[in-house]
């Protein structure tokens, strides 16, 4: 039977204070040893994760653990762990410690073992006092005792991130210059160019680029999409999509396929079409933007009146005019057109166009008169 079950022992410095993170709750290149431990326990099969610590320790860990892990208090895990693997007939994997997934030999820190002879320690000993019987030392762990060995295990860790991707094909041009969480899941035929930093949950798709200087932050990437020099948090970028340079993607944005978003462009909690160009000097906030709309340079939609902040809604294919101000909450129909330097207040029918702007007067002559006076005030 495969292993099926996996308990982790974690040591008595789970429950210290506030005054000092845990060090099993220390980040590896951004991901707490915890989280990424159980991600790779997972990946390797395991279904069910019983955490033996203190009891006070259980609440300061459960957002670094999958929700359905459970929590074990350390006085009392014999008697618990009984309960739990009861009718268990796979094999059980013991983690006693700080480990680190990193395919290296884990010196018996870890183990696994027929749930049968777990249950027979548990009862004869109250405690894991022995080795059960048959128990096999797993590899592809290191533990480590305290905040010197974590650091000292990083750069190891940090090249087995790295050769991870290498192995499934995406192309890293300078592995001194990238920087990769364990959690980011990157497809084949893709490259990083230096200066790029992947965290959290990122998922990237085949054939994409990254960078140069780009960090992705719990972000989703289609194929054949291209980030370049931009920062992106909690976001969603479709496939064969343009971002950048020095484009901003704040939390909850969704990017559609074929999109293009250039310089100095700020989007946030907005969806954006497939299709759609905002191509540059825009912001872009509590919107809904339809496909194949077009962004006019200097265009901002104005969400926030100091005390609320409202949505724009804009349908497909409209054209907004440069220096075009949209005023929350307004909406602008398909097909609709706003007037380069436009204050828009009110909703624009479809197929209409928006004029918000004061009609163009010239004065003859001004101009030399200004700078005659100018002259003899000096």
């Amino acid at each position: 039977m495969g292993q099926r079950s996996a308990i982790l022992f974690m040591p008595d410095d789970i429950a210290l204070t506030n005054e000092r993170t845990p060090l099993m709750l220390q980040s590896v290149w951004f991901c707490p040893v915890l989280t990424w431990t159980c991600a790779e326990l997972t990946k390797q099969g395991i279904e069910r994760l019983f955490i033996v610590s203190d009891k006070n320790a259980h609440d300061l860990m459960r957002p670094y653990v999958p929700e359905a892990a459970v929590f074990i208090d350390g006085a009392k895990h014999a008697e618990e762990l009984l309960r739990l693997l009861d009718g268990e007939d796979g094999d059980v994997t013991v983690l006693n410690g700080v480990v680190l997934p990193v395919g290296v030999f884990s010196g018996g820190a870890v183990y696994s073992a027929r749930a049968e002879a777990v249950r027979k320690v548990l009862a004869e000993h109250g405690a894991f006092a022995a080795f059960p019987e048959g128990a096999e030392i797993l590899q592809g762990f290191l533990p480590v005792g305290d905040e010197e060995e974590l650091r000292a295990a990083q750069p190891m860790c940090r090249q087995k991130i790295l050769q991870k991707h290498l192995d499934a094909g995406v192309a890293i041009l300078d592995t001194n210059n990238c920087y990769i969480d364990p959690r980011v899941e990157i497809g084949a035929g893709t490259t990083l160019l230096p200066g790029t930093i992947l965290r959290g949950n990122t998922v990237i798709g085949e054939n994409c680029v990254i960078g140069p200087n780009t960090m992705l932050t719990d972000c989703a990437v289609g194929h054949d999409t291209e980030v370049n020099a931009s920062q992106a948090t909690e976001s969603r970028i479709g496939s064969h999509t343009n971002v950048g340079p020095f484009a901003y993607l704040r939390p909850n944005s969704v990017v559609g396929d074929r999109v293009k978003v250039g310089d100095f462009v700020e989007v946030k909690n907005s969806v954006i079409g497939n299709g759609t160009k905002i191509s540059h000097l825009t912001y872009v906030g509590d919107s809904d933007v339809g496909e194949r709309v077009n962004f006019g340079c200097g265009t901002v939609t104005s969400n926030y009146d100091g005390f609320q902040k409202y949505r724009c809604t804009i349908g497909d294919d409209v054209f907004i005019g440069c220096n075009t101000n949209l005023v929350a909450p307004v909406a602008l129909g398909n097909g609709s057109y706003t007037a380069a330097g436009s204050t828009i207040t009110r909703d624009v029918p479809a197929d209409a166009l928006g004029v918000a702007r004061e009609r163009q007067t010239n004065k003859e002559g001004w101009a030399a008169k200004n700078r005659e006076w100018k002259a003899k005030k000096k």
